[in-house]
């Protein structure tokens, strides 16, 4: 039996204002990164993919995830230009950008957890993985991710993953759920890297232990050790886990032309783990998941592995991890399976 036309639906959140975030000048983390992939996706539109306007997130929404007084503090420079550490800057969009940032992601999980779509893609600016409950950083000021995970509780779902493969470690997702159970996260990440954080032994605290699953291989890995990484270690645990919301932290700077990673992982390569991914939430949830975009700074790296990502999501493409595992690559997922086989009999 066909599903009905409105589950096999992929939203596409995206704002103008995304783009009036300004770092400044030279700053990685620049305009043209959405600039550039909507422009690809014009070119080339994806067949079942309908793009929505996202609403901005609450106050109390963003408190969610954050404390009071990191709301107050990033609201306070509101209009201002101000530089709040050596990576992370305001202009006078900013605020406004990272709330409604904030709030596509909350758009895209109320789609799919209403069942007005099977899946979403929030193409936005800011990212948040690095922001912690109490410190911008990293690019980051509110962390999309785990607001919209937070809220997709408070909406009845019972466990909800985080899958980030960004090529830094998400550290701000981490803080926030370290200690509980209720939230897996699940990283795979260039190590030793920004921010420091996502070693394997990082598994979660109290009631969270085991909850927290990292696999930081060095750089020079490419698309055969992360399908080692997610058969041999992320999508078995995520299977036993039974997610009823699969959010994907999709940073693209694991691309081999991205200027700040080390990877070297392809268009193809980023379809397989969200072709992965897709399979586990159609297994798992009825589908139901939302990709958020982090890094990737690369211009065409990133444009060309997000609408292959579309395509996934849409249902027009489908790709398996293709390529040879590396020493490097073997070690890290060894070690990362071994700090967490006993919590998870399916790593045997």
């Amino acid at each position: 039996m066909e599903e009905p036309a409105a589950l096999r639906m992929t939203f596409l959140f995206t704002d103008p204002l995304f783009l009036q975030h300004d770092p400044g000048r030279g700053h990685p983390e620049r305009a043209a990164r959405v600039e550039h992939a909507l422009e690809v996706l014009d070119r080339a539109p994806v067949p079942g993919v309908e793009r929505r306007d996202p609403r901005d997130a609450t106050e109390d929404e963003l408190a969610l995830a954050h404390e009071r007084s990191l709301i107050e503090r990033v609201k306070s420079h509101r209009g201002e230009r101000v530089q709040l550490d050596p990576d992370t800057s305001m202009s006078p969009a900013t605020y406004d950008a990272a709330v409604r940032a904030a709030g596509a992601a909350l758009s895209a999980m109320e789609a799919v957890m209403g069942g007005e779509a099977e899946n979403a893609f929030a193409l936005v600016r800011p990212p948040g993985h690095h922001a912690e409950p109490d410190r911008s950083m990293g690019f980051c000021f509110f962390n999309n991710a785990a607001i919209a995970a937070e809220a997709a509780l408070r909406q009845g779902a019972q466990r909800v993953l985080i899958h980030d493969w960004d090529v830094h470690h998400g550290n701000g997702t981490q803080a926030r759920f370290y200690r509980r159970r209720e939230v897996l996260y699940q990283s795979v990440h260039q190590y030793p890297f920004y921010p420091g954080t996502g070693a394997a032994e990082e598994i979660g605290a109290g009631a969270g232990e085991g909850f927290t699953v990292n696999c930081g291989m060095p750089g020079g890995q490419g698309d055969g050790d992360y399908g080692a990484a997610f058969h041999g270690l992320f999508l078995p645990v995520a299977q036993a886990f039974r997610p009823d919301l699969v959010i994907v932290s999709a940073g693209f700077d694991p691309h081999f032309d991205d200027p700040l990673g080390g990877m070297v992982v392809t268009e193809r390569g980023f379809a397989a783990m969200c072709s992965a991914m897709r399979e586990l939430a159609r297994a798992c949830c009825g589908g139901r998941m939302v990709l958020l975009l982090e890094g990737g700074y690369s211009l065409q790296g990133l444009a060309q592995s997000a609408h292959a990502c579309l395509e996934v999501l849409a249902g027009r493409r489908s790709d398996s991890f293709s390529g040879e595992t590396s020493p490097d690559g073997a070690r890290a997922l060894k070690a990362s399976r071994e700090a967490l086989r006993g919590h998870w009999p399916a790593l045997g």
